[in-house]
């Protein structure tokens, strides 16, 4: 079983505050058990790119962004 280690945030729910750092990087886990590396290492290469550059952070690592503009971050950022 793979998860996101945080519990649910109903709090914020529908306003396009959370990150999806963990979830993203779950993901990841998940398709290396399956022997996805490739894709896996593309999804991970560009979250951590985009995490460097910290143009993109959500409210929860000090930025401004919002959800749909940090995973458009993160998808700009994978190699097609």
């Amino acid at each position: 079983v793979y998860e996101a280690v945080h519990g649910t945030a109903p709090d914020i729910a529908g306003q396009n505050k959370a990150n999806p750092t963990a979830l993203l990087l779950s993901a990841t886990m998940m398709l290396k058990s399956m022997k996805l590396n490739s894709y896996a290492n593309n999804i991970e290469k560009s979250v951590f790119k985009v995490m460097r550059e910290r143009k993109h952070m959500t409210g929860d690592l000090g930025g401004k962004a919002r959800t749909t503009e940090y995973t458009q971050a993160i998808i700009d950022n994978l190699d097609s």
